[in-house]
């Protein structure tokens, strides 16, 4: 059972993490940025430490900063909540390096879920139900027509990896 865990996000979903994890008896400490220092996740956490300035990037995705707190802490668990960190497979190994426990998928299923291809194959592998699509990547166009022969449209147009589900493109036909 953890006893105190870092939460790694800010705003509403360190609010419900914290609020679980108080009805499950565990301790939580809170990050938080210049822009945040009164912010209700502050609140709301048994602790809360300053992690750096307003910007993102030098603070809440700061890894360096968030490791440095964890041994300060002397957490047992940290929850990324979702976003910022959430899907950093380097993060969650840094994490589990430091002896630490990741409360979320391990950091090769994120990698493995970071590659919408190789999601899709895993998903479909495990017996889960996909939309119709291409068995792969699609290389060229030909082939995506060729794709898009057989599933019909409207279709969807993904990139393989990143880009937060804004890379989402409808098709409406050829």
């Amino acid at each position: 059972m953890l006893r105190k865990i870092l939460i790694a996000n800010r705003g509403e979903i360190a609010v419900r993490i914290a609020r679980a994890a108080r009805e499950l008896g565990i301790a939580t400490v809170a990050v938080y940025s210049e822009a945040d220092k009164h912010a209700v996740h502050v609140k709301v956490a048994d602790e809360a430490i300053h992690i750096g300035p307003a910007p993102a990037g030098a603070s809440y995705l700061n890894v360096p900063a968030l490791l440095e707190v964890i041994k300060e802490a002397k957490v047992d668990g940290v929850h990324p909540g979702y976003g910022f960190l959430s899907e950093n497979a380097d993060f969650a190994e840094a994490v589990a390096a430091a002896g630490v426990t990741w409360i979320g998928p391990d950091a090769e299923s994120i990698r493995q879920m970071g590659d919408k291809v190789v999601a899709r194959s895993r998903a479909q592998a495990a017996g889960v139900p996909t939309v119709p699509g291409s068995d792969g990547e699609v290389h060229d166009l030909p082939e995506a027509l060729a794709v898009a022969e057989v599933t019909g449209y409207p279709l969807a147009i993904k990139a393989g990896a990143g880009g937060g589900g804004r890379g989402i493109r409808v098709v409406q036909d050829e």
